[in-house]
């Protein structure tokens, strides 16, 4: 059985103010992002530990930003959950930015420059007319090359931010039927961070953290006063 939690009123506080420290950090960094796109706002949360104070966590929103239409054939966008798949100096890397370009082998990369991967490894493209498909099949003057690799995680997976857009995909990680899947051509993802519920938020925890410093202030300001005068000899 886990023991009490122990804490005394100065600790809570502090341990208050620090989490709304953190909540304040991640929100901030959601606005930053918020035209950022294929960007996924976070939130943080106080879970409480085992015989301990609070302790800080964040998890991501996954859900789908709104799509914009580019014309360009090669901005990429997934309807729904799913995961485009970039080959980067770390690994496998998930991504819902699709804005892609050719380096000069004519490789299908991200916006750092990271390969994007196809069923059969990365994606060249000849010179010609670009078709994406739905189910992702990349075709060249109406010749199939190969089809992209989409993937999803379990339901309730937290997956890790990497580099903004970037997402570390964990050991749930699946292929995405064909049948399953909506990739539009020619529209980008945009963030889905709401800036007014962030903005709202952020003068909320800033409310809190004030009323958190005072009573800090307070309990110290009380302790203050049982030291210095009610020890005092009469």
């Amino acid at each position: 059985m886990p023991g009490p939690v122990r804490t005394n009123g100065m600790s809570s506080a502090a341990a208050a103010m620090q989490m709304l420290e953190r909540k304040q950090q991640v929100l901030a960094n959601n606005l930053a992002n918020a035209s950022t796109r294929g960007f996924k706002a976070e939130t943080a949360f106080a879970r409480l530990m085992d015989n301990q104070l609070a302790k800080t966590d964040t998890a991501l929103d996954l859900s789908a930003g709104s799509l914009t239409e580019t014309h360009n054939s090669l901005d990429l966008a997934v309807e729904g959950d799913g995961f485009f798949v970039t080959q980067t100096p770390n690994g496998e890397r998930f991504v819902r930015n699709g804005s892609f370009r050719l380096d000069t082998d004519r490789q299908l990369v991200d916006e750092r420059g990271n390969p994007v991967l196809g069923e059969e490894g990365p994606l060249v493209l000849p010179t010609g007319t670009v078709e994406i498909g739905e189910d992702g099949t990349v075709k060249v003057n109406g010749r199939v090359l190969q089809r992209l690799r989409l993937e999803r995680v379990a339901d309730g997976v937290q997956l890790m931010h990497e580099g903004g857009t970037q997402f570390v995909p964990d050991a749930s990680r699946q292929a995405i039927p064909p049948a399953e899947r909506t990739v539009k051509q020619g529209f980008l993802e945009e963030s889905n961070v709401n800036t007014m519920s962030a903005m709202t938020d952020m003068l909320a925890v800033l409310h809190r953290y004030g009323a958190a410093q005072k009573a800090l202030s307070t309990i110290d300001a009380a302790r203050g006063t049982s030291v210095n005068d009610l020890a005092k000899p009469v």
